[in-house]
Order: C-alpha cells, then structure tokens, then sequence
C-alpha cells in the first residue's frame, strides 16, 4: 500500500537549486545546515535553519540555494494534509519556527531505518506544528499591481538607498500618494518598512554567502555597521554576529529515502 507521505533528503551545493516547479503532494521544506531562499508568486522566503516553509499542492515555487545546504523534505498528500492536521490553514504558502518539538520530530522521522508506521506518527504530529509565523521577517511579499511590482524593482536594485520614494515613484510613473497607498493594501508593509525589509533580506543573503559585516553594511549603503546591526536587528529579532553564528554548516549527503 502506497504512504500518503514521502520523506527524502539530499545535499545541495550553494548556487544550485531547484528550477519554478510545482507538485501534487503538499511540502514541508527545511535546512538542516546551510540556507535556501523559496520563491513563489506571493513574495520569497529566506529559509535560516530555524525556520521552515510550508508549501502547498499545486503552487509553483522555485528553490536557489545561497551556501551549501542539506535540504529535509516531508511531502504530504492533500488528503492526508486535510485529515491529519488540526483547523489550520495549510492552504497558502508560509514560514514557520522549527520549534523544539519539530525539530525532534524531523530526527525521529529522518532516524535510519524507521519503520513506516512510526514516520507516520512523526508526520502526523510536525502538521499539529505547522504554526505560521506571523509577519515572519525573512519573507518579503511582492506587490501584486503592475505599478508596485515596478516600484519594487527599482527599490530593490538602489541596493545603497539612495533615492527617495519620490525618484522612485517618478521612475516607476506614478506619485507618492500612490505608492504610500499600495504598498500596505497589496503587501501589508507600509513602503518604507518594505524597503527595510528588503535591505534586510539582501544583506542575509550577502551574509550567507560569506560576505563580511562590515562589506554588507557599506554595499547596502549604511552610515556604520552599528547602524547597520541596529535595522537588522529591529527586522530578524538578532544581530548579524548572532545569526552568523546560527547552525549553518553543511554536513554530508544522506541517501535518499
């Protein structure tokens, strides 16, 4: 008799990932060591080890690996999803913190030579877990107006904030009023908590790839790294010191399963 649910893990090196796809089953995706970043329609997820996404049947996504990483998945038949989890809404892509309890759970069901019926219990269990994390700062939803989308363009490439949001909505053809108003409706982030975010989201990637503090903090325009550490900190809750100390370092390849 066929599972209704599948797990595999497998070692990715930085630079590589995974091309716009999408699947049948829902997927829980989680780095074990190093970082990914998820893209979807809605916006994209950098993916720290204490944190997780969760992906439902049918939504396209795209996975880019920022350092070498282990990547565990548990993929989950919809109907199963429905059944097994509590009245959660597993129906929209989110973040969420791998919790002590998640955590022990993906050991138990990643354990060698697990039987079959006590993964299951590990699967069943990880959906009474799967809590969105609300505002999750390493996910930066996308505008979804045309208007937006060129404004977030043109933020997202003055990597040094340079330009108000007065040259910004001139070179997207609009005004001010207009971008102040369609960035909380369509991202829930007023225009400049976005843009923070997003210099933000850009520096952990930089991080992540080895790039030093004090190079990040002048890339991405920044008076002085102590400026630099304080938005960070205001947007991830931790310094860049602390989360370059998070568990990131790969380990090698398990077989799939």
């Amino acid at each position: 008799m066929e599972l209704p649910f599948r797990l595999s893990r497998g070692f990715k090196g930085r630079g590589g990932g995974l091309p716009m796809h999408t699947h049948e089953d829902a997927q829980l995706t989680f780095a074990a060591s190093g970082m990914v970043q998820v893209h979807t329609s809605d916006g994209r997820w950098l993916v720290p080890p204490q944190l997780a996404v969760w992906i439902p049947a049918g939504i396209a996504h795209r996975v880019e690996v920022l350092n070498d990483a282990e990547l565990w998945m548990v993929r989950v038949d919809p109907g199963a999803a429905r059944t097994w989890s509590p009245a959660t809404h597993l129906d929209r892509t989110f973040a969420l913190r791998v919790t002590p309890l998640l955590r022990s759970l993906l050991d138990a069901a990643f354990a060698k030579d697990i039987r079959s019926d006590k993964a299951e219990l590990m699967v069943r269990l990880m959906l009474y877990e799967l809590i969105e994390t609300a505002d999750a700062p390493t996910f930066l939803p996308m505008p979804t107006s045309e208007i937006g989308k060129r404004l977030a363009e043109f933020a997202f490439a003055d990597l040094k904030n340079q330009l108000s949001i007065g040259e910004l909505a001139s070179r997207a053809a609009t005004s001010v009023r207009t971008a102040s108003r369609l960035f909380p409706m369509e991202t829930g982030l007023t225009f400049k908590s976005w843009r923070q975010r997003a210099r933000i989201i850009q520096a952990m990637d930089r991080l992540s790839r080895g790039v030093a503090i004090i190079r990040t903090s002048s890339d991405l325009g920044f008076s002085s790294t102590a400026a630099f550490s304080s938005a960070f900190r205001q947007v991830t809750g931790v310094t860049p010191t602390i989360f370059l100390a998070l568990p990131t370092s790969p380990q090698a390849p398990s077989k799939n399963r």
